[in-house]
């Protein structure tokens, strides 16, 4: 793969990474910066938390969007004949963190985004969608038991290097699991504070069937 390509696919992934999907989204539709409500952060759950459940879904999805279409780069790559299928993961994985990256500092909004966990999510899809399956479902049980969100996120990022480890989805593959505790230590860097509140039991809950406190 020319070096120009590469350099195209990395900005491209970086850039989808960082659009600001909670911040325009609730200007555009709402009138509100959720940057300035709520925890501050410029995430979906910030935004079911100040917007309501619908536009926290939407938000979501479009975070989830963008990491899956970044992780996407390296297909694209691959049937262009430009990577070989023992390069597809590594390139997988170099993409989809470049867009985790680009939502934590997105150009777009000052490099001040949210935490990455959406954008997470649609990279691990787009990686391996059963096992990413079964950390969604860890993901809502945490969640719908305690409603912190921050919890469930750290517990199902957890659930993806273990259970790659462990082989519960075929043979191991050693490169996925270094990936997964990668991550598992960037989500516990970006939660530290969230952590510290659960340890103090001042965290934040989210109910996500309930109607938003802020409307424009």
């Amino acid at each position: 793969m020319s070096v120009a390509l590469l350099i195209v696919a990395v900005v491209a992934a970086y850039l989808l990474g960082s659009i600001p999907s909670s911040v325009w989204y609730g200007i555009g539709y709402f009138g509100i910066d959720v940057r300035k409500h709520g925890s501050g952060n410029a995430g979906a759950t910030n935004t079911f938390r100040v917007l309501g459940k619908r536009a926290g879904t939407v938000v979501m999805l479009i975070d989830v969007l963008k990491g899956w279409t970044a992780t996407c780069l390296a297909s694209m790559l691959f049937y262009m004949n430009e990577i070989g299928e023992t390069e597809l993961l590594m390139y997988k994985i170099i993409f989809g963190i470049i867009a985790i990256i680009g939502h934590i500092f997105p150009v777009f909004v000052n490099f001040k985004g949210g935490k990455g966990i959406a954008t997470l999510l649609g990279m691990v899809l787009a990686i391996h969608p059963e096992l990413a399956s079964v950390c969604i479902t860890i993901f809502i049980l945490t969640l719908i038991a305690s409603q912190y969100v921050s919890l469930s996120s750290i517990l199902a990022t957890l659930a993806f290097p273990v259970l790659s480890w462990t082989g519960a989805f075929g043979h191991p593959e050693p490169l996925l699991v270094v990936f997964g505790f990668v991550m598992f230590v960037l989500v516990v860097f970006t939660h530290q504070k969230n952590i510290v509140r659960l340890l103090n039991g001042n965290e934040n809950r989210v109910n996500i069937f309930a109607k938003s406190k802020v409307r424009s």
